[in-house]
């Protein structure tokens, strides 16, 4: 079983920033990709970006040129570098990864952006 634990949400205005990480702890060996996912009240959980064990990268066309996802294998822990947040930015934010046994979720971080 793999554990996400999640942390660095918080409040922020709008045109700040902010980094989110995720920490995988357990049965790591089956780590490959993670990606972060966000959802608001009345919405399907959404792709934000993706990373490959690899370190290659994917997002979505809202995060795209703000967002950076990176990975430290070392330390097991995946990160979502958030700048110029703006309002609809505002989301409960899913550390999410996949290996050979399945797809894990985190527990979600609330990240608030103030207009």
């Amino acid at each position: 079983q793999v554990q996400l634990v999640e942390s660095g949400g918080g409040l922020v205005q709008a045109g700040g920033s902010l980094r989110l990480s995720c920490a995988a702890s357990g049965s790591i060996f089956d780590v490959n990709g993670m990606a972060w996912y966000r959802q608001t009240p009345g919405k399907q959980r959404e792709l934000v970006a993706s990373i490959t064990l690899g370190g290659a990268a994917t997002y979505a066309d809202s995060a795209k040129g703000r967002f950076t996802i990176s990975r430290d294998n070392a330390k097991n822990t995946a990160y979502l570098q958030m700048n110029s947040l703006k309002f609809e930015d505002t989301a409960v934010y899913y550390c999410w990864a996949v290996g050979v046994r399945g797809v894990h979720w985190g527990q979600g971080t609330q990240v608030t952006v103030s207009s």
